[in-house]
Formats: C-alpha cells, structure tokens, sequence
C-alpha cells in the first residue's frame, strides 16, 4: 500500500463507527424528517385546495402574496411534493 494510504494514526484522525445509524449506514431519523415533512405538504396542498374550491379559510398557500392567482397549482404542486417525500422516505431503509 502506498505510503500515506491507510495511515490515519500520523494523520491525527480517528476512525469510530457512526452513531444513530441503520445497518446500512441510514440515519433512521432522516426517514422521519422526510414522512413529517411530507405530510405537512399533503396537509397543506389539500387545505389550499379547499380553500380553492369552497369557503373555508385555512392552510398557508393562499396567504402567501406572490401565488396571487396561482394558489391552486401551487396546491397541487405540494400534493406532488407530498408523494414525492412519501417516496423517499419509503425508499429509505428503516433502521
């Protein structure tokens, strides 16, 4: 092996396993993050649909002032998001 390579004693760097981690090296925290996440955005995308389509008044979306006029695509756009995330987080390795 050449000279340097595999050395991490001279180096100064410690090899230790990683913490809070799957077998595989997944962060089961990570997959959490991604289904918590995901269901904001399909909260929120249903909530500004409904909005949309009747008199209720919740949800984010249409309070945001930029998405004048394009609240419901930006409602569908989150439920995609939403699927997107679920599949991610579904993708993952649980730990």
């Amino acid at each position: 092996m050449p000279e340097g390579i595999g050395d991490f004693g001279r180096a100064g760097i410690t090899l230790r396993p990683m913490e809070a981690r799957g077998p595989g090296g997944e962060d089961p925290r990570m997959k959490q993050l991604l289904e918590v996440l995901g269901f904001v955005a399909l909260v929120q995308g249903v909530a500004g649909l409904l909005s949309e389509f009747t008199d209720l008044d919740w949800g984010f979306v249409h309070r945001i002032g930029f998405l004048d006029g394009y609240e419901t695509y930006a409602s569908v756009a989150l439920l995609v998001l939403a699927l997107a995330l679920f599949a991610a987080a579904e993708s993952r390795k649980s730990g």
